[in-house]
């Protein structure tokens, strides 16, 4: 019998927990962001970086020397702080290393593996060869053992307290288009012993806009391991209402791994992002929590400060950065989705 990683003492780490750095791969992509500006999208990709580089190393996949050559210039003259900066020759199909990265486990004496779990860009809808091997370079680049479980599944569709709970959502990870249909048993089981925990949540995942079938970290987020903040929508008219309320309620009626209940607290979904012709997933769950501060996409939208303000007060210890996204989000994506954090560790 293979030995698994909960079997081992190895658990995911909540995000908050100290990180050893944090992984982006540099946008590269134009059918990611078709009709849109890619120096505006490097804009705001550099709000990431320089908000990250203060306060822990920063790893940036590069696709060849010649791309290498051109972020170190960018970097050098955005004033980013160097030190921390380490490139990365791996190529990449896009830039959601969430999804694709390396996930990363720890055990309680420190020691860090990952799991390195199947790819194929959210049902095979576009090009992920390159994303599916890049987490298996990152790993054996890092000297960490690496667990096969041989389940696809993507970063963004798993939320934990570090603790023992994980939050998810049956469109994504129970879709057919995934693992072959996979029944929720099976699943639940994979989870369990490959993320260390006892309890699992599931959410309904279906957000207009959104191609990833319903990722957990648009709609539900852990701020402490007690404590959740649920994306809500306001306007009882928007399509989105009946299934973000739905999650809010399920959440307000679960409990941990301890049987106990979580505290939820609403954050507002942004007004209508996109065009008059496609909506775009735009949501203030994509937030990511680095070592001193959390980053918070906002849209130029009315919604914005409400949301900063409901975030901060949570977050007591960690600075509240905006993250513009107005052109970001175009790619379908947002600032967790582009993050992947390396928890400290021997």
């Amino acid at each position: 019998m293979n030995e698994t990683p909960a079997s081992l003492g190895y658990r995911m780490p909540a995000e908050w927990e100290p990180h050893s750095g944090t992984w982006l791969a540099w946008p590269h992509n134009l059918e990611t962001w078709p009709d849109q500006d890619m120096q505006q999208v490097e804009t705001e990709f550099l709000s990431i970086i320089r908000s990250l580089a203060k306060n822990e190393s920063v790893h940036i996949l590069v696709t060849d020397e010649e791309m290498e050559s051109s972020v170190t210039s960018t970097l050098n003259d955005n004033n980013v702080e160097m030190k921390n900066i380490f490139l990365h020759d791996i190529p990449t199909n896009d830039s959601w290393i969430r999804d694709y990265g390396p996930n990363f486990i720890i055990q309680s004496d420190g020691r860090v593996a990952t799991n390195d779990w199947d790819f194929d860009s959210w049902g095979r809808k576009y090009k992920w060869e390159l994303d599916d091997l890049a987490g298996t370079v990152i790993a054996e680049e890092l000297g960490f053992h690496h667990f096969k479980p041989e389940i696809v599944l993507e970063g963004g569709a798993i939320e934990v307290n570090g603790v023992g709970t994980c939050v998810t959502t049956e469109s994504c990870i129970l879709n057919p288009n995934r693992n072959n249909g996979i029944s929720r048993e099976a699943m639940e089981t994979v989870l369990k012993d490959y993320l260390g925990i006892s309890k699992i949540i599931w959410l309904h995942g279906e957000m207009e806009g959104d191609d990833t079938d319903g990722h957990i970290d648009n709609l539900a987020r852990f701020v402490n391991s007690t404590t959740m903040v649920c994306a809500v929508e306001e306007d009882e008219e928007d399509p989105n209402y009946a299934c973000l309320k739905k999650n809010f309620d399920r959440l307000r009626s679960a409990t941990d791994q301890d049987d106990k209940p979580l505290e939820i607290v609403a954050l507002p979904m942004p007004g209508y992002i996109g065009s008059p012709s496609e909506r775009l997933p735009a949501s203030y769950a994509n937030f990511y929590i680095a070592n001193k501060s959390v980053l918070v996409p906002v849209y130029n939208d009315p919604h914005d400060k409400q949301a900063l303000a409901i975030l901060a007060p949570l977050f007591p210890e960690r600075e509240i950065i905006p993250i513009p996204s107005t052109t970001l989000i175009w790619g379908l994506g947002g600032v967790h989705c582009l993050t992947k954090q390396q928890p400290a560790g021997i």
